[in-house]
């Protein structure tokens, strides 16, 4: 049975803090990285409940048995597997990070997913997943995944799951602490996101294949694929804007609407960073210009 690592969230605070001696915050993460995340991801280091909250979750995580996540999962190694083990390592020699391990989930819906600890974290694909990509998909989302661990995000990400779907153990443990942790997890996560949609972007080089690959969640059928109309799709987040109920609803959850995402990698596509790195020539605007527009974008406002 595999076996989940302990989630020691002091030291890794720590550890971030004397990583970052001499430097400010804003400065920290990866020159890709979208700038509120990285902004974010400082502040929960000043914010108590945050920090309580993750600590409680490693408690009760430890109560309940570490291993029962990844009791039926299978995992990718030279063994089994091998293809999607060369996705891994070609997503990690982009991101210049160790290769994760991967698990490949039975499960029929179209997702993947990484927990565990920055130092040691692990990737979970489910199977639909592999069904339905092809391998270049697979490697804007495996790359997206690589994101994750790449901008360490992995401890946020697992506090929030378990912090999510361990609700009632949680409330009982942390109390008052729960709601403004999973308040504030939740809007760093939708900027999370964006991150790790660019580094898919990144480790793929196709802005199309990406967008192909994030689209095709909403779909989840093999038989509408090549009737798909981008275009199309992307109208609904202009009919949405001035829905204030659903922009309202937006708050409570952890990824931006797809049509959104998708528009910012659209915007990240411009820039001079990933035209050089998908080898497009020069030109493109700054990083700077590019959290600007996408921010607009996030907030409704473009």
């Amino acid at each position: 049975m595999a076996q989940l690592p302990e989630l020691d969230f002091k030291a890794y605070v720590e550890k971030k803090r004397a990583e970052r001696a001499g430097g400010g915050p804003e400065t920290s993460g990866h020159e890709y990285a979208y700038i509120s995340d990285r902004q974010t991801r400082a502040a929960f280091e000043r914010m108590k409940a945050v920090e309580l909250a993750v600590q409680s979750t490693v408690r009760v995580f430890k109560q309940v048995g570490k291993g029962q996540l990844l009791g039926n999962a299978v995992k990718v190694s030279e063994r089994q597997f091998p293809r999607i083990g060369r996705i891994v390592e070609s997503c990690a020699e982009t991101l210049h990070i160790q290769a994760p391990t991967v698990y490949i989930v039975n499960s029929p819906v179209l997702n993947a997913a990484t927990y565990g600890t920055n130092d040691d974290a692990f990737i979970m694909v489910h199977s639909a997943l592999i069904d339905h990509y092809t391998d270049d998909e697979l490697l804007t989302v495996i790359g997206h995944e690589c994101g994750h661990i790449h901008n360490q995000h992995v401890v946020y990400l697992t506090a929030l799951h378990y912090l999510t779907h361990a609700a009632g153990a949680l409330l009982r443990v942390v109390g008052w602490a729960l709601e403004p942790a999973l308040i504030a997890l939740r809007a760093w996560s939708r900027r999370a996101e964006i991150t790790s949609d660019r580094a898919g972007m990144l480790c793929g080089k196709s802005d199309a294949v990406a967008a192909r690959a994030l689209t095709k969640l909403a779909l989840g059928s093999k038989k509408l694929y090549e009737e798909f109309n981008l275009d199309a799709f992307l109208e609904q987040y202009e009919e949405g804007k001035n829905d204030t109920v659903g922009r309202y609803m937006e708050v409570f959850a952890t990824h931006p609407w797809l049509p959104k995402r998708v528009l910012a990698m659209r915007v990240f596509a411009e820039s001079e960073l990933y035209r050089k790195a998908a080898g497009l020539g020069t030109g493109g605007i700054a990083m700077s210009e590019v959290d600007d527009r996408v921010l607009a974008l996030l907030k409704g406002d473009a």
